[in-house]
This record gives structure tokens, C-alpha cells and sequence, in this order.
């Protein structure tokens, strides 16, 4: 009998935008692809998904937020492997100081670049999924996004 395919991953993660720059991430520990994500991450069962999201942008950042209304649910996976995760992405914003302290240190060790970026400057980075900017730059008020299973980048 076939192995049962362990369930999707769910994570949430920021849209956070602040003097019309984006706030990203890299999306792997070790840089790999310099591929870059919105801030968040793996939602632990006991607390909300927003709940959740304030606790992964602060470890990642240092940064405290508020989260708004979701705005993205993004599906991907490893086609040649067991890999699924959905992530849910709420619009957010910085609650204090904007400044990511130049020494912060993510306690995982994943997180380990931050990048402010434009409009023009996200479509010249790699970054995931392929519908953050235009969620992000995006009418504000625009209805939620979904985008159906897309291959994760090795």
C-alpha cells in the first residue's frame, strides 16, 4: 500500500509595505538561488494564523506589526517530492520604528538578508510567488488573490 502524502504545510506571511517599498526576505538559510520571499513563516497550532505572523516577522526582523486583511493564499510544492505548503498573506503594517537593527539576528539562523524594495526593483529580484508585486503594489482594497499549486524553486 502506497504511502499516505503528509498534509500541506501552512504558513502566513507579510505583505508589508512602508514609503512604497516592500519588505523582503531571503527565502533559504543559505541564500541559495538568491531567491526572496515575504517576511512570516510555519504556523503553530494554539495561536491565530495573524497571531502566528506577528511572532515570525518579529523573530525575523525585529519588527513589531499589526496584520490587516489577507490579501494572497499561495500554494506550492515539490512536484518530485512530498513538499506542499499554502501560505496566507495578510497586509500589514509596522507598528513603531521602521529600522531593522543592523545586528538583529534571526534565532534560526534562516533569515539573514532584508531588502526594502520598489515596484521596478521587485520585477529585477528573484523573489516567490510570481503575484507579489502586483498583490503588493496593488489597490489596497482589490479582492483576495489565490494562486494555484506552483513548483517551488531548488
Amino acid at each position: 500500500m502506497p504511502m499516505p502524502r503528509p498534509c500541506p504545510r501552512l504558513a502566513a506571511r507579510a505583505v508589508l509595505l512602508h514609503e512604497d517599498r516592500l519588505l523582503l526576505v531571503n527565502a533559504y538559510a543559505d541564500n541559495r538561488l538568491g531567491l526572496m520571499c515575504a517576511p512570516g513563516g510555519g504556523v503553530e497550532a494554539g495561536a491565530s494564523v495573524p497571531d502566528n505572523l506577528r511572532r515570525e516577522v518579529f523573530e525575523e526582523t525585529g519588527l513589531t506589526i499589526s496584520v490587516g486583511a489577507p490579501c494572497l493564499v499561495n500554494e506550492f510544492h515539490d512536484p518530485s517530492g512530498d513538499f506542499h505548503q499554502v501560505d496566507i498573506y495578510f497586509r500589514c503594517h509596522i507598528l513603531g520604528p521602521a529600522q531593522i537593527a543592523s545586528d538583529w539576528k534571526d534565532h534560526e539562523a534562516i533569515v539573514t538578508r532584508h531588502q526594502w524594495v520598489t515596484k521596478s526593483e521587485l520585477a529585477q529580484i528573484p523573489h516567490k510567488p510570481d503575484s507579489l508585486g502586483a498583490v503588493a503594489f496593488g489597490p489596497a482594497e482589490a479582492a483576495i488573490t489565490y494562486d494555484p499549486l506552483e513548483p517551488i524553486l531548488r
